[in-house]
């Protein structure tokens, strides 16, 4: 059994020894991993930072009366489109109008005592004090019907401006009374857009400044408008100061208190270098990334490491640690480390 082991063990080893079988090369088995690579090269470098803003309406208006009366008459609905000058309303004139009526009886009576007694003063008949009591009579009768009249007239509430009339708070029949709401007109031809920035960024915004306007109720709609104004008192409770941009509202869709985004440029580098944020790696001694340098006609990798300045838009510029011209790696970089071999695959 034993003399069997022992042949069975020699002809193992005489196997392994064959001379047809060569030992493998680690050379020869090199196994590159596969990157995508790119040359840095400067470009230009905007950072922004994002403020919510509201919609206001530049033209609008809550309507009262300018004197007490019940609501005689109300000629719009809501939803009306109203011109500036237009009736809107009329509150119960009757007191007025028996006042008016009163006044014109008494005026055409000091109107003819006046004639005759300039008559009978002209013809030197009769005593100056007659005369200018008439006179005066009459006047102060005029007055009054102007005073009246005028009184008439507001009791017809008007439209103050161009738009619509978009709610309607008191029915026929109820009392007016001035500094209470009777109804709502809005125009929506031209819109504020009111924002609060952090104290912080008070030097990085001025008035006439490009930004980016949106509206996430609207993706559509994107637009760039410069600054109208800026405020100029910082509010304590919360340290903002007030951005105010004045847009056209485009196709009326834009409704005051929407919500809506402001995109403001605090920092511009007309040649940065920046690469994908997400390239960027991390370890105990800071930021880097993989470059691919050529030794002995072999891409090999090489871990840099730099200085990040801003991050925008998933971009981060560099600011030391590397330079244009160099071959950075954009994908496969999780697969690889310092000093291996790779190959680069760019299509």
């Amino acid at each position: 059994m034993k003399k069997i082991l022992n042949i069975a063990i020699i002809a193992l080893l005489a196997a392994c020894s064959s001379p047809t079988d060569k030992p493998i090369s680690k050379k020869d088995n090199i196994i590159k991993t596969p990157v995508t690579v790119v040359t840095l090269q400067t470009k230009e470098f905007n950072h922004f930072f994002k403020v919510s803003g509201t919609v206001e309406a530049i033209n609008a208006a809550f309507i009262s009366p300018e004197i007490n009366g019940q609501i005689k008459n109300i000629y719009v609905e809501e939803g009306d489109r109203v011109t500036k000058g237009q009736a809107l309303a009329k509150l119960n004139t009757s007191i007025v109008d028996n006042g008016i009526n009163e006044l014109k009886t008494s005026l055409e009576l000091a109107k003819t005592v006046f004639k005759k007694q300039k008559q009978l003063w002209e013809k030197e008949i009769g005593s100056e004090i007659q005369f200018l009591e008439a006179k005066h009579s009459k006047e102060s009768l005029e007055n009054k019907l102007k005073t009246l009249t005028a009184q008439k007239q507001m009791a017809i509430v008007k439209a103050p401006i161009d738009g619509i009339i978009d709610e309607i708070f008191l029915k026929e029949g109820e009392l007016g009374i001035p500094g209470r709401q009777m109804m709502q007109i809005v125009n929506l031809t031209d819109l504020y857009i009111n924002a609060d920035v952090a104290e912080s960024h008070i030097a990085d915004v001025k008035a006439g400044d490009k930004v980016v306007l949106s509206f996430s109720s609207f993706p559509e709609i994107e637009m760039k408008v410069p600054v109208f104004r800026i405020g100029n008192i910082i509010n304590p409770a919360n340290r903002t100061f007030k951005v105010q941009l004045k847009i056209k509202n485009q196709e009326n869709k834009l409704k005051p208190n929407l919500m809506s985004l402001i995109m403001i440029n605090d920092f511009t580098e007309e040649s940065a270098l920046v690469v994908p944020t997400e390239i960027i790696k991390h370890d105990i001694n800071g930021s880097y990334l993989y470059v691919v340098e050529n030794f002995d006609k072999k891409n090999i990798a090489q871990k840099k490491y730099i200085q990040t300045g801003l991050s925008y838009n998933q971009e981060t510029m560099i600011t030391d640690g590397v330079k244009a011209g160099e071959i950075i790696v954009v994908k496969g970089y999780s697969q690889i480390s310092a000093g291996v071999e790779v190959l680069i695959v760019n299509n």
